[in-house]
């Protein structure tokens, strides 16, 4: 009987076909991790299979994949690339295909035509914007590109609302064909674990329990997390020194710390302790009193500030750092200041370290668990 309700789920699950330009498996930067989060938590409602590069470990994936990807740069304009994956929707009779990020938007139209296949593209940002915040010139060539394809396709998945209503008002698309669909978390409800946590991660960095934890997480050689670290170890620290009821650590953990910055040491006596990347990222997260995000440019949300704000740590974000999160399921978990103010920088993260300590809403989970996004995404599919 079991067998045969398995064989008849089998049966009225959709077949997707996911395409991921990128190694992301494991993963190490927010990207990564929203697309391997992503397709895991959509693999249990809809058959998917996955392609993309070799450089992936398919032991980590509970649906399959097909490394079809060239390793260099040329897989973005690989022209072989057409009868592949149009003789796979074919043989395998897919109901759908999503294209991660823009980028394969002109591979995509060709594809749709030769199949018929409904095509979504699942964005991660406007593209163009975080290229023109980081200062590369051919932000409007990409700008023109991202329309087209945009504009090209049957249904668009955006990370932040910000970017679907710029694009439906902006770029003409059709409000239907947008949906809109946040990083999630895994979980649920504020987590009961915190003070557990907290005394691993003071007993492995050998921090006073009285101290306050101030932690900064992500893929350090991407040009705005370093630029973060930096705003952090060189203008918003000697801040923090001069407030003398003030006794705190701050963490940064990541990977690809420039060799130049020789692992932090020279402000290891100013209470700053660099961890590297570590495994056990969620119980840091739990640890920390507040995560800093003094982030001034990239795009589209910051994952780990949605995943801070989950664990019920209070967060302290430049504007555009908050850029893209639902602030009203925040409440005080929350803090903004103007960009590049460090001195009120400085300011809310010493109030809010002498500041009750309240839950993350449930309002919070409500939006932001991947249990309440993926059900809308099956049913655009």
């Amino acid at each position: 009987m079991e067998r045969k309700q398995e064989s008849n789920l089998k049966r009225v699950m959709k077949k997707v076909l996911a395409i991921a330009p990128y190694p992301y498996l494991p993963f190490y930067s927010g990207g990564q991790k929203f697309i391997a989060k992503f397709f895991e938590h959509l693999s249990s409602k809809i058959e998917l299979t996955v392609i993309s590069v070799a450089k992936n470990d398919p032991s980590q994936a509970g649906y399959k994949m097909v490394p079809m990807l060239k390793r260099s740069f040329a897989r973005y304009y690989d022209r072989s690339l057409i009868k592949k994956i149009t003789s796979l929707v074919q043989q395998e009779k897919f109901d759908a295909i999503i294209w991660e990020h823009p980028y394969y938007g002109w591979l995509a139209r060709r594809i749709k035509k030769r199949t018929g296949i409904k095509t979504i593209i699942h964005t991660h940002n406007i593209e163009y914007q975080r290229f023109r915040s980081m200062g590369k010139w051919w932000w409007p060539i990409l700008k023109i590109y991202e329309r087209k394809c945009l504009q090209k396709t049957d249904v668009i998945l955006f990370i932040t609302k910000k970017d679907r209503d710029f694009a439906i008002e902006k770029w003409g698309l059709k409000k239907e064909k947008c949906l809109n669909v946040p990083f999630g978390i895994e979980m649920k409800e504020n987590p009961a674990n915190r003070q557990t946590e907290r005394n691993m991660v003071c007993g492995k960095h050998h921090i006073d329990y009285s101290e306050k934890i101030l932690l900064f997480n992500g893929l350090l050689k991407y040009k705005p997390n370093l630029d973060a670290v930096k705003a952090i170890t060189e203008k918003i620290n000697p801040l923090l020194l001069q407030k003398p009821d003030l006794r705190y650590k701050i963490i940064i953990c990541g990977k690809d710390l420039p060799a130049e910055m020789n692992e932090l040491k020279e402000h290891a006596d100013k209470n700053i302790i660099y961890a590297g990347f570590v495994d056990d990222i969620d119980s840091y997260f739990k640890a920390a009193d507040i995560f800093l995000n003094p982030v001034l440019s990239g795009g589209g949300i910051k994952t780990k500030m949605v995943e801070a704000i989950g664990f019920g740590t209070t967060v302290i974000s430049t504007e555009s750092g908050a850029a893209g999160i639902d602030k009203s399921v925040c409440d005080n978990k929350l803090i903004t200041v103007n960009d590049s103010d460090w001195e009120k920088f400085a300011d809310a993260i010493f109030s809010a370290t002498h500041n009750a300590v309240s839950a993350t809403p449930q309002e919070y989970y409500n939006v932001y668990a991947w249990a309440n996004i993926i059900p809308g995404v099956v049913a655009a599919i």
